[in-house]
């Protein structure tokens, strides 16, 4: 159904249906009904009027009741509306039965989601992995796609009576998914090559988390002097972006900005999108950002946290960062530090709380390395340029023995700190070899 979304044809109108089930949250089929809104008025639809429905129990056929899918559709029609979108996943028969009652293009949330990031894909692997979770979504439901199936096509002798249109679209699919998977399986080996040299000199590492549109790709920018692009919408950015900084203490840290969470994110974008999101789980911790103005900021969390424990990543060092307390009111800052006593609260956008949130980081960092003392001769600084580079310097004394140094260094780094480290009587555990 892509063509609902060329840009080049006409703006097509929408008429969104959102489902408030038994159990749903009070409230939340609202909230998420007006997230759809926003999905597809980012697609270019025009929605031209909105339902609510309650619902105790799905059905087979349509998913709602068919009384109720009759009044919707006379709604949508009524409205002049050209596509039917549901807040639900429906399976693929229930998607042709709503086409065969309503005789409109009949979408469900999972597709509006998949075309918003199909139109957010830049780079060859964000594309590639869009591409296979596209088209792995539309093969059971090349019947709904297609208009001239009962056409048949000779196979020559071993063919037998041919195949139909159906069979030889979904044979074309079926290859064209191995393909991608083939492509997607050379990308994470090429990534994994390039993890590969940097751990050579290896650096922390930390990745940016988060709902979408909370500020991550603003927080990057802040942080490390990017120019990732910064727009007011859901997903404006898919493609992961790695920079450099260096913290107070003069360490350096790789930060990764990644791909925004919603809520139902489809489950074959997660599939996906893991070499995408394998830097959430090699990272040495995570920054959750969350938008201290959103009323859902709650359910925003909690949908980042299903995902990241999807991903196998909820057992890391996290740290949560609400963002644009620059135009939030008192009473908001003070519900979301009752959500999260323990959080930090900063303005990606003017720079209040940013140099608390390096100093955490720097923190963090120093915890999970081994605490080390360390006499370094007085004409030796390239080591000591090198250790400020891997590792956490907590205290140097120049001395008249050389210089003497407290910190924190990983275990990957003895090689360069190991013939510097004293004992317990205040001498040098080797000589240096270096």
């Amino acid at each position: 159904m892509a063509e609902l979304f060329d840009k080049n044809k006409r703006i097509l109108t929408a008429y969104l249906v959102g489902v408030q089930t038994a159990h749903l949250p009070p409230g939340e089929g609202a909230e998420l009904l007006a997230e759809l809104r926003e999905l597809v008025e980012n697609l270019g639809l025009a929605v031209v009027g909105s339902d609510l429905v309650p619902l105790r129990q799905p059905a087979p056929a349509f998913f709602l009741g068919r009384g109720k899918v009759g009044e919707v559709i006379a709604q949508a029609k009524a409205a002049g509306a050209n596509v039917i979108v549901i807040d639900e996943t429906l399976s693929p028969a229930q998607q042709r039965n709503w086409e065969a009652e309503s005789g409109l293009a009949v979408i469900d949330r999972q597709e509006v989601i998949l075309e918003v990031f199909a139109d957010r894909a830049h780079t060859r692997e964000a594309m590639l992995q869009v591409e296979l979770a596209r088209q792995e979504y539309f093969l059971p439901r090349l019947k709904r796609a297609w208009t001239h199936l009962s056409r048949q096509r000779g196979r020559g002798a071993l063919g037998g009576e041919g195949e139909t249109q159906l069979e030889q679209d979904r044979r074309t699919v079926r290859d064209r998914i191995a393909h991608l998977r083939d492509e997607l399986a050379e990308v994470r080996r090429q990534r994994g090559v390039q993890r590969q040299r940097r751990l050579r000199v290896p650096v922390p590492t930390c990745a940016i988390v988060g709902y979408t549109n909370a500020g991550k790709s603003c927080l990057l920018n802040r942080l490390t002097g990017a120019r990732v692009l910064v727009e007011d919408k859901l997903f404006a950015t898919l493609d992961p972006t790695t920079r450099q900084l260096a913290l107070p203490n003069n360490q350096k840290l790789l930060v990764t900005d990644t791909v925004g969470f919603i809520r139902r994110l489809p489950h074959g974008l997660v599939e996906s999108f893991k070499a995408t999101l394998e830097e959430v789980v090699v990272a040495d911790f995570l920054i959750h950002v969350l938008d201290v103005t959103d009323p859902n900021v709650d359910r925003h969390q909690a949908t980042t946290l299903s995902v990241l424990a999807e991903l196998g990543a909820d057992k890391k060092n996290l740290l949560t960062v609400f963002n644009k307390t620059d135009i939030a009111d008192l009473a908001t800052l003070e519900s979301a530090r009752l959500l999260a006593p323990h959080a930090l609260f900063v303005s990606a956008r003017t720079g209040a709380g940013i140099e608390a949130l390096l100093g955490h980081c720097a923190d963090l960092i120093a915890r999970e390395l081994g605490a080390t003392e360390l006499l370094v001769p007085p004409d030796r600084y390239d080591i000591i340029a090198r250790l400020h580079q891997v590792g956490h310097i907590q205290a140097q004394e120049l001395r008249d023995d050389g210089v003497h140094i407290q910190g924190r260094f990983p275990a990957a780094q003895s090689a360069v700190f190991a013939p510097f480290v004293l004992n317990a009587n205040g001498g040098q555990a080797g000589a240096s070899a270096l």
